[in-house]
């Protein structure tokens, strides 16, 4: 048997391939690609039902602290009645202060109102009141701060990245500051300035990996509990979902893949109908498309339809995102056949408007049915999607 040069292809956790070649007396069929597969946890999940769910968008009043009161004194000393004005000054009012940390995941922590500590006034004997400390709100990396105009105020894309969002006031000098050779008894002190305070719009630029997109009672939660560890509601009403979930799916290159359960659109979302324009804002923050469509109802291909056509209105281009179709609920009868109509449905489609291929998955949430198989691709689809995205990173750097 002739020596054949076998290829190993080594998917490292970075997403770069590495090629190993040597010399072996194997056939040339026997070529292996090793990447990385779903590890399902080890832990199970825990019976309490908390309602967690992901916020992506605050609108939030920010007040840096007022400065504190510089103090009107003066000084009695033994044998020395009139010793002159001693009134300290007031402390710093502090900062409201937004930083990028790599421990944020969410905005869920954030109030309607932050509001900085107040600086201490001034005391007797020429003691300034102490400096209010800042109040340093943390947020996950990729958040962008914009005014009440939608202008963008920051964009803290690294770690550390900090933005002062509100200004504490400055202290008030206390009367002691006021004296000169012209004024030797001063009777006046500063009051402290009023901290800044201003509404802010808080957002994330990416949400999710990949987002589930469907119609109410898809089945997107049960597909989402299936995948992660995720306990999003589950029930067979609609708008069971009126807030985003986010899971994450490990696998076993120690990656991880954040996958999001948006609320269900229904015909005319674009048009505030429905939940609206809210929900279709956070499926503009998913990096990839996951179209999720009940194999239950008569025409399931008309709500493939229907969702690219509210995502093309909302936001032009926004449906030719990386994306994938799963079909849900296989384990009912009839859904083969369905599932077969669907797939050349899209064949056609992609024939006709030239379009790009849009996998098609058959899979059961409730009896995790071709789980694994959606799983591997999807990993496929976000790896690529990450060396394009770096590959555009570097190149644009390379050109500034």
């Amino acid at each position: 048997m002739p020596a054949w040069r076998s290829v190993l292809r080594i998917r490292l956790p970075t997403g770069e391939t590495s090629t190993l070649l040597r010399n072996t007396d194997i056939c040339s069929n026997c070529v292996r690609n090793i990447t990385a597969k779903h590890v399902r946890p080890h832990k199970g999940k825990g019976t309490i039902e908390r309602e967690h769910y992901f916020v992506d968008f605050v609108k939030v009043l920010v007040a840096g602290g007022q400065g504190g009161n510089g103090m009107l004194s003066f000084s009695s000393l033994p044998k020395q009645e009139w010793a002159g004005p001693d009134g300290g000054n007031g402390g710093h009012g502090a900062h409201v202060i937004f930083k990028a940390s790599h421990n944020s995941k969410s905005l869920a922590h954030l109030t309607k109102e932050i509001r900085a500590l107040n600086g201490i006034k001034g005391k007797t004997k020429n003691r300034d009141g102490k400096n209010a400390s800042h109040r340093i709100i943390e947020v996950p990396l990729g958040t962008v701060i914009k005014a009440e105009t939608s202008t963008t105020l920051a964009s803290l894309d690294n770690g550390d990245d900090v933005f002062v969002a509100a200004r504490g006031g400055a202290g008030g000098k206390g009367n002691s500051f006021f004296l000169s050779n012209e004024n030797r008894a001063p009777t006046i002190a500063e009051e402290g300035a009023l901290g800044q305070e201003r509404t802010v719009l808080v957002e994330l630029k990416t949400m999710a990996d990949a987002g589930l997109i469907g119609f109410p009672n898809a089945g997107k939660s049960s597909l989402l509990r299936a995948v992660s560890r995720a306990q999003p509601k589950v029930s067979a009403y609609p708008f069971t979902t009126l807030n985003p979930h986010v899971g994450m799916i490990d696998y076993d290159d120690h990656q991880q893949i954040a996958v999001a359960d948006i609320p269900g659109l229904i015909p005319g979302a674009h048009q505030n109908k429905g939940l609206g324009i809210s929900f279709l804002r956070h499926i503009e923050r998913c990096l990839c498309l996951i179209y999720v469509i009940d194999l239950s109802v008569e025409n399931p291909w008309n709500q493939l339809v229907q969702l690219r056509y509210e995502l093309n209105q909302y936001q032009p281009g926004l449906a030719s995102r990386p994306s994938l179709l799963v079909c849900n609920k296989m384990d009912l009868p009839g859904s083969e056949d369905k599932l077969r109509i669907i797939k050349e449905a899209q064949t056609a489609h992609e024939m006709q408007e030239n379009d790009k291929s849009l996998p098609v998955f058959g899979v059961s949430a409730k009896k995790l049915i071709g789980i694994g198989e959606l799983l591997e691709y999807l990993k496929k689809m976000c790896d690529n999607l990450s060396q394009i995205r770096d590959h555009e990173d570097t190149h644009s750097s390379d050109v500034s």
